[in-house]
């Protein structure tokens, strides 16, 4: 059993103070993981003392303990190490079936993802096509995902828009956020820290959020509004995030399909200015007979 169902389970034998600190751990569990005992006790109105008799209580130790267990609810436990990992490839260079297992391992994580998110992608549609402007986040890994969904959409929408916090600009990139816009925002375990920052910002200011995520315990999809799931899965020492990718495109596709006939022009629009920049390379003419 989970930490968080073992409060719900329990609560109703707590007393008034440790009822206090369950609400709040409930309601809050991105806090417990990401903050100090401290900044807990101060945003539920309860002493150190009182979260440490909270988490006794519950049978753990102490107040770290109670947060390594919410942090393994959320999928953000020890796993496996990538050097770890790495050691079931070193001597397989020469195995011809070592690319097979990735492409079949990709083609399983395809149909997961497929079975996951089928429902949830009308959903995310509809969330964004409301909103005024729509902003995008995903760092070191899903750096990509989040680029290629704002390189792909912003073709037929110009209120589209890269938080990637680049030179350090991140705090001024979050001021864009206004109510009613829409995050899209990627990660998956052990979750980024600028995701959940980015996450967070866009909640406070009154942002619809869709996370693109691994796990509906993870910390975006907590915040979130409405989740797509992705599997990560691969034979490699690092998880994948192909499947990720194929969620922001056929999210786009749905996008493009939804919003009618108009799209179609500015499409043509963007191409043809596309190859009139020289960004794309004119199409070498075919030689005469």
């Amino acid at each position: 059993m989970g930490a968080r169902e073992q409060i719900r389970q329990r609560f109703n034998e707590l007393s008034p103070a440790l009822q206090q600190v369950a609400r709040y751990v409930l309601d809050h569990p991105n806090e417990v993981v990401t903050s100090s005992m401290r900044n807990v006790g101060t945003r539920s109105q309860s002493t150190p003392a009182t979260l440490v008799r909270f988490a006794q209580h519950l049978g753990f130790e102490g107040w770290p303990q109670l947060k390594e267990a919410f942090a393994a609810d959320m999928g953000l436990g020890s796993a496996e190490t990538y050097g770890g990992r790495a050691k079931q490839l070193v001597g397989r260079a020469k195995d011809q079936t070592l690319t097979g297992e990735m492409f079949e391992v990709q083609r399983r994580n395809l149909e997961a993802t497929h079975q996951q998110s089928e429902q949830a992608l009308q959903k995310a549609c509809a969330l964004i096509e409301k909103a005024p402007a729509v902003h995008a986040a995903g760092f070191r890994a899903c750096f990509p995902i989040a680029f290629s969904f704002v390189y792909v959409y912003r073709i037929f929408r110009a209120s589209v828009h890269l938080v990637d916090g680049q030179g350090g600009s991140l705090e001024m990139q979050q001021r864009a956020f206004a109510k009613g816009d829409a995050l899209v925002v990627a990660s998956f375990a052990p979750y980024s820290r600028e995701a959940l920052q980015v996450a967070q910002a866009a909640k406070a200011a009154g942002c619809r959020i869709v996370a693109i995520t691994d796990s509906v315990t993870s910390p975006l999809s907590l915040l979130a509004d409405e989740t797509l799931l992705f599997t990560i899965n691969s034979p490699s020492f690092f998880p994948s995030v192909a499947a990720g990718v194929a969620v922001t495109e056929a999210l786009v596709e749905l996008l493009a399909s939804r919003a009618g006939k108009p799209v179609i022009r500015r499409i043509d629009q963007a191409e043809a200015q596309l190859f009139e920049s020289g960004a794309y390379l004119t199409p070498p003419a075919a030689r005469g007979g």
